[in-house]
């Protein structure tokens, strides 16, 4: 049985680096298969309609950020694209993530829930906790040497920050320095179509 979250993926059309160090290799299953699951998946040429469209925007945040649907409709109502863009990036979990603690989005959201972040020297445990500027994000020291971290050093070598993010490695800590920026970013999924989704 092929993973589920490979198959979400695939039906998605787009690479969400949820398998960790699998996406960046020959065995993604968006590479190895770029098409949708199932039988019928390489002959649907079809032209998606609006509604179509808008559902596909909403389900790539809720598999990209690990959200319910009640979730994102919430923090859709309510906020502009770039509050909802920065609201969305602050998460703990994906922060863990960017930082390079995490080889992927999803792990991140296991090292923050299994208490294995910390910020300003405190645990938190809640992946949706969002960060605020000068919040300083740090591996907790009893946690080092935990099987999640094998391989840290090595990952955070190649690691690419976002600017609004500084890492120092010296410590293995990092800062938020700023709110992310919509403009400047590099978002896989279209943010005014899941507002269209639920303004419905």
């Amino acid at each position: 049985m092929k993973p589920v979250k490979e198959k979400k993926e695939r039906a998605l059309g787009i690479k969400l680096f949820l398998k960790a160090e699998r996406c960046n290799s020959p065995k993604c299953a968006t590479v190895r298969k770029p098409y949708g699951p199932g039988m019928h998946g390489q002959k649907r040429k079809r032209m998606p309609s609006d509604f179509a469209r808008q559902l596909k925007e909403k389900q790539k945040v809720q598999l990209l950020y690990g959200l319910n649907n009640r979730q994102v409709m919430n923090l859709f109502r309510k906020s502009s694209p770039a509050e909802i863009f920065s609201a969305l990036e602050r998460r703990l979990d994906r922060v863990a993530y960017y930082l390079g603690f995490a080889a992927s989005p999803r792990i991140g959201r296991q090292l923050v829930s299994h208490g294995h972040i910390t910020v300003n020297g405190k645990r938190v445990t809640i992946p949706s906790y969002r960060v605020k500027v000068h919040d300083v994000i740090s591996i907790r020291p009893e946690s080092r040497s935990g099987k999640l971290f094998e391989g840290l050093d090595e990952r955070l070598k190649q690691q690419e920050v976002p600017s609004w993010l500084k890492f120092t490695i010296e410590n293995l800590s990092g800062e938020c320095i700023a709110e992310p920026d919509l403009g400047g970013a590099q978002v896989p999924f279209d943010i005014s179509l899941v507002g269209e989704f639920y303004s419905r």
